[in-house]
């Protein structure tokens, strides 16, 4: 064991106990700042814990119990990582913790459960869980909060098994059990009670499908608020659709205005989408970076982040733009220098299709196994333009157009170009020879596509490794299986061995 990537079997971790038996030795240097950096997490963790509103909320919401994981998120996220991967890792996480905190102290002290401030409360716009938030950048004056993140979304991350209850409260209820887990974690939640109450009014969206819709339903009837909902075209790259999509947007901005009383503020909004514009950029770098031989951010050090500053943060917060761009510098220097980010690589890999939100480190685990690199994933590659700072009329199209490119829609609608067309062009562009195809088993958006896939892998001479999971519901795939899928197609397709045997096979069942 030493600094060198892949110097220890980072299988043994998981001998034994619930989470890890002890922290992984990366050289002095690394360990060190690992270390820094486990302990300025137990302090934003301490300094939630220290108000008062915050232990009210964590003894009121079962689903708080999952943030006791943070530290081991942190690590699974990590694994095996040295140098300039590990800071770019740490650089990104570390910020989603800190903006969770923020987002969770914030929603706290306007719960009316808990007894927050109700003036504070008014202030609050509820936005769906996978809807775009940058209509919010008009109202600084105004709070823009997604009650599903923290119960769902970011729960089942934090804890494979962090949802589960839900799911068992909503098939109580009469739901069937092999619908969408997403829709049914969200009823689960609403029928127990535990979303925070805040807000004055919601506005959602036509995301991926009839049971997220559904949901939404469901969700607005238990909130009791207005509700606005945008009807984003399926169709969306149809030139047809653009003025309608457009209108929707002003619809949108209307309703807001009209059930708080505040104007839409055009300089606020343009001052936000620069910096939104910046974070593209820094995204467009990265990118251009990993069609090259030494890719520098990828995998898990795009998929989470990406989804965080592009939908839910959406320009509003500049600190995460400043992150980026030291995470730019952090690449360049690695770049310059040939720092290889494994100590193998044997494939380069597009991810496509939805991620499991309860294996969100299987991307760290493919290039610790493997040597496949996860160069990029599905939910990632949304927009990558730059829209106006300053025409009001083309900001309307611009935030259509960001709507229609939700992470959750934009390959799932739009018809086979954006679904199908597009993974074999990123292949190209990327130079990647294998695709981890993540196959949703209760999904039914993309289920047509399955042999569509097959042909053009064949055609197109590239590796498809199928990957079934539950999305949210490790007890419909583990993470095993997960991990045994690609097992099986390295060793009998490919004929290769582990470059760590020691992550073949574990048993992660009983970890977080």
């Amino acid at each position: 064991m030493g600094k060198e990537i892949n110097s220890q079997a980072l299988g043994e971790f998981y001998k034994g106990g619930r989470t890890r038996t002890h922290r992984e030795w990366r050289g002095l240097k690394d360990t060190w700042y690992d270390y820094t950096r486990w302990l300025y997490i137990w302090k934003c963790m301490m300094k939630f814990m220290s108000k008062p509103q915050n232990i009210k909320g964590f003894f009121r919401y079962r689903w708080m119990l999952n943030y006791l994981s943070t530290l081991d998120f942190l690590d699974r996220h990590t694994e095996g990582l040295r140098g300039p991967q590990l800071r770019i890792a740490h650089k990104e996480f570390d910020m989603i913790v800190e903006h969770m905190i923020d987002s969770m102290t914030n929603l706290f002290s306007a719960d009316q459960h808990i007894g927050g401030d109700p003036e504070k409360s008014k202030k609050m716009v509820l936005f769906d869980e996978n809807m775009m938030t940058q209509i919010m950048n008009g109202f600084p004056n105004l709070m823009c909060v997604v009650p599903e993140i923290p119960p769902i979304y970011t729960s089942s991350t934090m804890a494979q098994d962090g949802i589960l209850h839900y799911f068992d409260v909503a098939e109580e209820y009469g739901v069937p059990g092999d619908v969408c887990p997403m829709p049914a974690a969200e009823l689960g939640v609403a029928i127990e009670d535990d979303y925070p109450k805040v807000g004055c009014c919601m506005v959602e969206c036509n995301t991926t499908c009839d049971g997220s819709m559904m949901g939404n339903g469901i969700e607005a009837r238990r909130f009791s608020l207005p509700t606005f909902q945008v009807a984003v075209p399926i169709r969306y790259t149809d030139e047809e659709t653009k003025e309608y999509a457009a209108q929707e947007i002003r619809n949108a901005i209307k309703f807001i205005e009209d059930q708080t009383g505040e104007k839409f503020d055009w300089d606020a909004y343009f001052d936000r989408m620069k910096t939104f514009n910046g974070e593209t950029e820094c995204f467009r770098e990265w990118l251009e970076v990993s069609k090259t031989d030494y890719p520098q951010v990828i995998g898990n050090n795009v998929a989470l982040y990406r989804d965080a500053y592009y939908q839910v943060v959406g320009g509003r917060d500049r600190t995460f733009l400043e992150n980026e761009q030291a995470i730019c510098k952090l690449m360049y220097e690695a770049y310059d220098k040939k720092v290889p980010v494994v100590s193998e690589v044997r494939h380069r890999a597009i991810l496509w299709g939805v991620q499991a939100q309860y294996y969100s480190a299987f991307p760290v685990w493919l290039q610790n196994c493997w040597g496949i690199v996860p160069l990029i994933d599905m939910l990632s590659l949304t927009s990558t333009d730059f829209y106006s700072e300053n025409d009001k009329d083309q900001a309307m199209y611009d935030l259509a157009d960001l709507y229609a490119k939700e992470n959750m829609r934009n390959r799932s609608e739009g018809g086979l170009a954006v679904g199908v067309d597009d993974l074999w062009r990123f292949c190209e562009e990327f130079r990647a020879d294998m695709v981890i195809m993540y196959e949703h088993t209760r999904c039914k958006s993309m289920t047509g596509y399955h042999g569509i896939f097959e042909d053009e892998a064949r055609k197109h001479n590239v590796h498809l490794v199928w990957v079934t999971h539950g999305l949210m519901d490790p007890r419909i795939a583990s993470r095993q299986d997960m991990r045994t899928e690609v097992n099986r197609y390295m060793r009998t397709v490919l004929q290769e061995e582990p470059i760590d045997p020691s992550l073949e096979e574990f048993d992660d069942s009983n970890a977080w």
